[in-house]
């Protein structure tokens, strides 16, 4: 699976996005080899797994210009770096506690020539500002993701969506949206945007106030 599945599934991107959607899978064989942000065996699927996974974000919501977004625990920059490539005129600002991986996420952001994209070791809970969206995939439950954010994005929504938290998690997330008792929730199932197994159990969750 290379990057033309992505164009498969967004043909209306440019040749620039193109070339920066090619270029991701050497820049992340590099700095695998140096820093291991990826599993080594999961490289065979990286345009799956990790680019295409990560813009199903894109298919619940088209972000606009000056939409504000923090990738809370990006780990090795994903799903932000490529939705920074699909969305050059949002700005999206990526967290994470270990150094290492912000690393690799600063040196892939300025090889690929992104403008869009700031990077920061800290933890989500400890950034003292607000965003349009916070976005991530899987860190850790929805209930503890919400205690850590809920209280990072704002309500001045402008874009198709209300303002709000987009959660990639695959599995029955049912029990987890249950505790969860002061926020309206939309669950978003991948398969209905891209046709492979691999999507079968997984999706985005939409949560945002009332």
């Amino acid at each position: 699976m290379d990057h033309q599945l992505i164009f498969n599934y967004f043909p209306n991107i440019s040749k620039d996005q193109i070339k920066q959607f090619e270029q991701l899978r050497e820049l992340y064989d590099f700095w695998n080899q140096q820093i291991n942000v990826i599993s080594r065996k999961d490289m065979d699927n990286f345009y799956l797994h990790h680019v295409l996974h990560s813009l199903s974000i894109a298919k619940v919501v088209e972000f606009k210009s000056y939409t504000e977004i923090m990738d809370a625990g990006t780990g090795g920059g994903f799903p932000g770096i490529p939705l920074a490539i699909l969305f050059p005129e949002s700005k999206f600002y990526l967290v994470d506690s270990i150094g290492k991986k912000i690393k690799v996420v600063n040196e892939v952001a300025q090889s690929l020539g992104l403008k869009n994209v700031e990077a920061y070791k800290i933890r989500m809970e400890q950034v003292d500002r607000t965003f349009d969206f916070i976005i991530s995939r899987a860190v850790t439950s929805l209930p503890d993701f919400l205690r850590w954010t809920s209280y990072k994005f704002h309500n001045k929504s402008f874009n198709s969506i209300p303002n709000g938290i987009l959660y990639i998690k695959g599995g029955d997330v049912q029990k987890e949206l249950k505790e969860i008792k002061k926020f309206k929730k939309k669950v978003h199932h991948i398969q209905d945007f891209f046709d492979d197994d691999f999507f079968e159990t997984k999706k985005v969750v939409h949560i945002y106030r009332s």
